[in-house]
């Protein structure tokens, strides 16, 4: 992994600078398991059979297999996700919400995510300085993704 030179949180023409059409490197491979699947389900309340019930996917489900919460997928995108920069000399990084946000192709359980990202812009708000990325989360070994998002970080 390349290392970072950090930009000040305040420097938006650096911060502009480093945005690209290009995302960075994948993360690490995160394996998704009918273990993690079913505590998420029992975490969240979210036990659609679609989900949690093994036998039944293979009978009926057109993707064979359990898939993944789209919701499990977003929050597993934090263990693999590269940072596309280093942010300097704020207090804080705020996570401001999601500019855009797709759910692209479903994960299946046995299969593992990576994700990559790329800065997108930085905006000088009153507050502090907001920073868009997009991260996208891919399935290993697949070329269409199973999510893109949009992710906003107010840092003050």
């Amino acid at each position: 992994m390349r290392a970072l030179e950090p930009i000040d949180f305040e420097d938006i023409d650096a911060l502009n600078a480093a945005a690209s059409a290009d995302f960075g490197p994948w993360g690490k491979a995160v394996a998704i398991t009918q273990e993690l699947v079913d505590a998420f389900a029992d975490l969240t309340g979210d036990r659609q059979w679609i989900h949690v019930d093994v036998e039944r996917c293979r009978a009926e489900s057109p993707f064979g297999a359990p898939v993944a919460h789209g919701n499990l997928v977003l929050s597993l995108m934090h263990q693999s996700v590269p940072r596309p920069i280093e942010v300097k000399g704020h207090s804080s990084g705020i996570n401001y919400g999601a500019e855009s946000f797709r759910f692209l192709s479903p994960v299946r359980v046995g299969c593992s995510i990576r994700a990559r990202s790329r800065v997108v812009r930085a905006e000088a708000r009153s507050k502090g300085t907001l920073v868009t990325a997009q991260v996208e989360v891919g399935i290993v070994g697949q070329e269409k993704p199973a999510l893109r998002y949009g992710m906003q970080v107010l840092y003050v």
